[in-house]
This record gives C-alpha cells, sequence and structure tokens, in this order.
C-alpha cells in the first residue's frame, strides 16, 4: 500500500536516509513537509514502512523529487519502481527535477530525465564569523526566486524560520542557511552577488550554528566558488548529477550553493 506520509513518518524516513550515510539536518522534517504536505509518500508490506520517495510541487510549473529510499532487505522486488511512478504523478505537468547518484542516472534517464549539470559536495573547516541574522522571510524569498528560476515559498517560509538547529543569515543583498546536521553543518542556499559574498555567507552561516565542520553544495557552473572553497582546504567528497524532466528552470548568477539535495 503506498500512502502520503506524516510528520512522524517522514522523521522516520529521514533516519533511514541517515542509515544510508546521507546526512541530513536535525530540524528537517517539519520544514521539509511543509514544502507540500502531499508530496511525501510511503510504501508499506504488512502496515510496516519499507520504503519512501518525495516529489514536491514547489510552484505551478516546478517540482523536486528526492528522499528514494527503499530499506536493503525490500530490494529488487519491484517495490521502488511503483512507488516512482505513483510519486511522479503528484508533478502532474510541471517539470520534475532531481539530484541523482551515479549508480541511478542511467534509470533516471529512462524515465525521461536529462542531465543538466553536477552538484559538488564541498567539505572542510572554516571559522565562522558572524552577520545579521534574517528577520524578514519575504526579501529573501524573492532573493531566492530570482537565483533558481522558481518558486519556492511555502518550503522557504518554514526553511528560513530560526530554530535550534538552523538559522539563516544576511550580508550585502544575500544569504544563506546554516544547519546542522548529524554530522558537521550545512550551509544552504546561499544565494549572493559574487563568490567573495558567497564565501562572507558561508562563513556567518557557519557561526550562527557554532559548527566549523562545514559542508556546501555547490552547482559545477559556479567554478569561482568551487576554487575558492578549495584553496581553503575544502575537497569534494561527493557529486550528483542535477537531472530534469521537463524544460529546465533557468538559474540566474546568484545561485551559489544549494538548498538541499532533497528539495532542491
Amino acid at each position: 500500500m503506498i500512502r502520503r506520509m506524516t510528520l512522524p513518518d517522514l522523521t522516520r524516513v529521514l533516519g533511514w536516509a541517515a542509515d544510508e550515510g546521507w546526512n541530513p539536518g536535525h530540524d528537517d522534517a517539519a520544514a521539509f513537509l511543509a514544502a507540500d504536505p502531499d508530496g511525501f509518500f510511503l510504501h508499506e508490506e504488512a502496515g510496516e514502512p519499507v520504503a519512501a520517495i518525495s516529489v514536491v510541487n514547489h510552484d505551478e510549473r516546478t517540482a523536486f523529487l528526492g528522499l528514494y529510499i527503499c530499506r536493503p532487505e525490500w530490494r529488487g522486488r519491484g517495490i521502488g519502481l511503483a512507488l516512482w511512478a505513483h510519486a511522479l504523478a503528484h508533478a502532474e505537468a510541471r517539470t520534475v527535477g532531481l539530484d541523482g547518484v551515479a549508480a541511478q542516472q542511467a534509470n533516471y534517464a529512462r524515465s525521461g530525465f536529462v542531465r543538466a549539470g553536477a552538484t559538488l559536495r564541498l567539505e572542510g573547516r572554516l571559522a565562522g564569523e558572524p552577520l545579521p541574522e534574517a528577520i524578514d522571510p519575504r526579501p529573501l524569498i524573492a532573493l531566492d526566486r530570482a537565483a533558481n528560476g522558481y518558486d519556492r515559498t511555502a518550503f522557504l517560509a518554514a526553511w528560513l524560520a530560526p530554530t535550534a538547529t538552523r538559522r539563516t543569515v544576511v550580508h550585502g543583498n544575500g544569504f544563506a542557511t546554516g544547519r546542522l546536521c548529524q554530522r558537521g553543518c550545512k550551509i544552504g542556499p546561499v544565494v549572493a552577488s559574487d563568490p567573495a559574498t558567497a564565501l562572507d555567507l558561508i562563513r556567518g552561516a557557519a557561526a550562527a550554528v557554532e559548527c566549523e565542520e562545514v559542508i556546501v553544495d555547490v552547482p559545477d557552473t559556479n567554478p569561482a566558488l568551487i576554487a575558492a572553497l578549495e584553496a581553503l582546504g575544502f575537497r569534494e567528497t561527493f557529486r550528483t548529477a542535477r537531472m530534469y524532466r521537463g524544460p529546465a528552470p533557468v538559474a540566474g548568477p546568484t545561485l551559489q550553493a544549494t538548498g538541499t539535495l532533497e528539495l532542491g
């Protein structure tokens, strides 16, 4: 049986993601679910959840697929494929994006997804430098819309709200969110006019969550920020392909780093 997730379900699935080494944030579940409460799906066998996926409809044109997980003991039985088809139907005619691991990219291509680039995970240590925290999310949502090429109001309204483990800082007509994860802190999205301002924001977001073990997911279309982070000792630890089924949104030059690999 396939059904929609509740908040406790999603918290459980993020625990599966932690088991897979995906390193989710401590406060991800509520903000993820707020993005599209109807877009998170579970497959159950005899009442036991065994597989999950999300297809979040961000706006009337764009959706994003993530959290595609099947418990190891249930793999190879066609469960994941059925769940995949069910979840994609939720997007209707929208363009659907995803960040695909290398092992699955051929499978995604068979479902009509086309590679549009790559996302590089860069990790390193970075001393934080405090910046002002965001007060009003509305101008940041507009900045994010211009950077990504689509609207994520529901997600960002929750994502930008401060929690005990997630904070957003502002600087130079840009912003960045830092969140404490199972290991270290992930910084994203980072929206800024140039890589130098992006670095300042990354430092500020790390300071806001009091963490120096920093993880940033950077599009390969941003070689300047990649080079700047590598010059500080960051190294690539993971890479995904950004793929779309349907016309890809046109990102603006201010998109410096991705928000999450699950929701774009």
